[in-house]
């Protein structure tokens, strides 16, 4: 059996609380959820001791200790990736398996300080939505021209999951972004080379993660995700531990954080266009 250790800003988070029961699941049992550590306490819940006891994990002292003791690494702090840099430090110097959870990093400089801090030492690593994984997306043609796609929540926490499958489907040679939401409705056009587009943006709660394709045969296929796609990643999880062979590409990993980034940017100066580096 291969251990886990979970490194988390707090513990007691949605991530945090489902992924153990998925992974066991997913790999048979083979792989379990065995050490955690957490910065602070969570400030509407659990404290880290509260949690582990529930969880049935063992909570460790230090960053440290957890990396030392485990066979694989996963960083949470979904909601907070403002923290990643500073909790991914020891992982990605482990040279063990390492998943670094959404949103990668706050910011491009970021993302290719943690890819080349990985790179240095060789240690596996990768980050991504689980979105991404949803098995709707994997019959669409990848001549893809335009995409219009729609989901729930706030942008700075949920715009990965739009961005993450359109730039898997649209690749990572981005121009520009331009914000052309509003307070209600955020929203976000994306030009890709050769005047491909895409445009994301935001409802309420109860919208569907869903989208609008035309490809280049002038194909148009309107997709709803309703897979459960948290399976999907969690059976891609499995096998990078397994493997140690990243499942998303590091370019676009960074060219991601590049567009949620440039976006924010944007939203200050609506209907203006915005370079991408």
């Amino acid at each position: 059996m291969k251990k886990i250790g979970f490194i988390d800003y707090f513990l007691d988070e949605w991530h945090a609380n489902n992924y153990p029961q998925w992974i066991s699941e997913a790999s048979e049992g083979k792989m379990v959820v065995s050490y955690a550590f957490g910065m602070i306490d969570a400030p509407n819940g659990l404290s880290n001791a509260e949690w582990s006891s529930n969880m049935g994990v063992k909570l460790l002292d230090t960053i440290e200790d957890v990396v030392e003791q485990s066979d694989y690494l996963i960083v949470l702090s979904p909601d907070h990736p403002e923290q990643h840099e500073k909790l991914s430090q020891i992982p990605l110097q482990s040279g063990k398996p390492t998943y670094i959870d959404k949103t990668f990093a706050p910011d491009r400089s970021t993302s290719l300080r943690l890819f080349e801090l990985a790179k240095q030492h060789g240690t596996p690593m990768f980050s991504s939505s689980a979105l991404r994984f949803a098995t709707e997306y994997g019959d669409i043609n990848r001549e893809v021209i335009t995409i219009s796609s729609v989901g729930p929540g706030k942008f700075e926490n949920y715009a990965i999951h739009q961005v993450e499958p359109i730039v898997s489907l649209m690749g990572t040679d981005i121009n520009r972004v331009m914000w052309i939401g509003t307070p209600n409705s955020p929203a976000l056009l994306i030009e890709f080379a050769g005047s491909r587009q895409a445009e994301i943006r935001h409802f309420g709660n109860g919208c569907p993660f869903a989208m609008t394709i035309n490809d280049s045969t002038n194909s148009t296929r309107l997709i709803k995700i309703e897979s459960d796609f948290f399976a999907s990643f969690t059976k891609k999880l499995i096998h990078f531990f397994d493997s140690g062979i990243a499942k998303v590409d590091p370019a676009e990993t960074i060219a991601i954080i590049t567009i949620l980034e440039y976006g924010k940017i944007a939203s200050q100066i609506p209907y203006q266009w915005v370079d991408l580096p």
